[in-house]
């Protein structure tokens, strides 16, 4: 049973670090593109790999987070 509830925290924590990752990831990705004066559709490329890199990241290390904790 314990098993099953650290699984469930881990997934949980990589969810809402992925859900917080992609907010900020837009939003940067957002303004670096009008900044850098990125033309046209490439912006929503841009914009794009930015919310999915800072998702992955930002879910990798608070699931890693919730690992940690869940062995405690």
């Amino acid at each position: 049973m314990r098993r099953d509830s650290c699984l469930a925290k881990v997934t949980a924590g990589v969810v809402v670090g992925g859900a917080i990752g992609g907010a900020v990831g837009a939003c940067y990705g957002t303004f670096d593109a009008i900044r850098c004066k990125v033309p046209g559709l490439l912006k929503i490329r841009y914009i794009g790999q930015s919310t999915l890199g800072s998702a992955a990241v930002f879910g990798l290390f608070l699931g890693a987070g919730s690992l940690i904790h869940c062995t405690k």
